[in-house]
């Protein structure tokens, strides 16, 4: 599978994992409502899936460019890096506001949620491509 109709197979499998996963989390661990954990974890989801088609296409054209091809567990943390960095700078001042919490207390929401996506994105995708095939781009 490749071009797009990866891309929204991926981003759609992803983010109703993540949907369910930071709801449950809100709920359980930051005692927060069913309604603002819902609201805060399809915002989040929302965002994420823009970030995740406007990053996984630089991504590619980056490694498209590289002389070593394929994804060495290197080259997928620095990914998983990269994505999950990119979240936090929009993320902290959302929780902050939806879940009315001091930016420092939606910075270390954040971080929590960070750790997890980064094994959660390092994994899902480490799955994907055993599942369907790794994209042109990582082909030798």
């Amino acid at each position: 599978m490749q071009g797009i109709k990866r891309k929204i197979v991926y981003v759609t499998l992803f983010e109703v994992i993540a949907v369910g996963l930071t709801s449950s989390a809100l709920m359980l661990l930051g005692r927060h409502d069913a309604g603002h954990a819902g609201v805060a974890a399809v915002g989040s989801s929302l965002t994420a899936v823009v970030w995740n088609l406007v990053y996984n296409t630089l991504f590619e054209a980056w490694e498209a460019r590289q002389a070593t091809r394929g994804r060495s567990v290197a080259r997928r943390v620095a990914h998983a890096v990269g994505f999950e960095g990119g979240l936090v700078v929009v993320l902290v001042p959302m929780f902050a506001w939806w879940l009315n919490l001091s930016l420092w207390d939606a910075f270390v929401l954040d971080l929590g949620l960070v750790m997890f996506f980064m094994v959660y994105t390092f994994a899902f995708s480490w799955l994907f491509d055993r599942t369907f095939g790794l994209p042109a781009a990582a082909h030798a």
